[in-house]
């Protein structure tokens, strides 16, 4: 029964990762209003066909937000992907429930789901609410949250059956924890420079505007909410707030590159076999991670560079959730 578990896990972890990615694939393609009604798509579970007719209709229904089919396939491929991830942690829950060996992580599974439920929830007003940022960013760390737990469950598992163990070292257990605070801070940074469309507001690399300090609107650049009835696509600030949107994004980047080399290279010169790759591999990671951000600028947010930026930030994430579990000591 461990194996059909860790396999449940395997999935929902894989699952959660992709839909991370096509989520942020939909956002950068401008595609996260493809569907303006929610769950459905102009009113259907499946993307209209889009006859002339069926478009007029459409098009009647939501004047603001004419049809387009391929941002629709998109958003719905982003949903129907998420559904079934929900179906799976669905099903991992139900396991734990009925299963008597498994009632250690009841508690947890339940826990799971119910921050699914909320992931929805957050899906379905990130359309309501037109993209509004503060509900975007939310969606986008519920949705890490959620591969996280998935991912440290299925290491848990694995380390039971002896697939995965912890080489238990408790020095790099705090140090591991306060890189992953500082690395989910900047992926929320990361989130909120997305939804408030400002990752081009420096157009040049390492200076903003050929200077060290530009012109920036603080105050204007972190109002969370600003009220409803706002249609936030395309994004609504102007350009000194969004410049500190953007350079304050950097200067975390530069926090948290400096943070997670750190911890990295301790864990190369102290751990064991185990740990001195995850840190090798959260270093490689690191590199290509800052690459990517300046690739964005250098060229101009190219989408498939963009995408690759979440993705990996989610994956770097990951490397250093293995490093805190190699650095608990199980056995004690």
């Amino acid at each position: 029964m461990n194996k059909v578990l860790i396999n449940s896990l395997r999935t929902g972890a894989f699952l959660a990762l992709l839909v991370i990615i096509l989520g942020a694939y939909v956002r950068l393609s401008d595609a996260g209003l493809g569907c303006p009604d929610w769950p459905g798509c102009y009113g259907k579970l499946i993307v209209p066909e889009g006859s002339t007719n069926q478009i007029e209709e459409m098009n009647q229904a939501y004047p603001e937000r004419p049809f387009e089919k391929d941002k629709a396939w998109k958003e719905m491929l982003h949903r129907y992907l998420a559904a079934l991830l929900g179906f799976c942690i669905l099903i991992f829950s139900f396991f734990t429930w009925v299963k008597p060996e498994f009632y250690k992580i009841r508690f947890y599974s339940s826990a799971l789901l119910a921050l699914v439920l909320l992931q929805g929830l957050l899906g379905m007003w990130t359309v309501t609410l037109l993209l509004k940022p503060v509900i975007v960013m939310l969606h986008l760390m519920g949705g890490l949250t959620i591969l996280s737990l998935l991912y440290w469950q299925m290491l848990r598992q694995q380390s039971a059956v002896g697939f995965f163990k912890s080489e238990g070292n408790k020095k790099l257990l705090p140090f591991v924890a306060v890189g992953i605070i500082i690395l989910f801070c900047q992926i929320s940074l990361g989130g909120w420079t997305s939804s408030n469309y400002a990752a081009l507001a420096c157009p040049d690399f390492p200076k903003c505007k050929n200077v060290w300090w530009p012109e920036m609107n603080f105050k204007e650049g972190f109002v969370l909410w600003r009220g409803l009835g706002i249609d936030y696509e395309g994004g609504t600030l102007d350009g000194s707030a969004r410049t500190a949107i953007h350079m304050t994004h950097r200067i975390g980047a530069i926090i948290t590159a400096v943070a997670i080399t750190c911890i990295a290279l301790w864990s190369i010169l102290v751990g064991k076999k185990y740990i001195r790759w995850t840190g090798a591999s959260i270093l490689i990671l690191l590199f290509i991670q800052i690459s990517l951000g300046i690739a964005n600028v250098k060229l101009h947010l190219p989408l498939l560079v963009a995408v690759a930026h979440n993705g990996v930030a989610a994956l770097l994430l990951l490397s250093l959730v293995t490093l805190l579990h190699h650095a608990i000591n199980e056995e004690e």
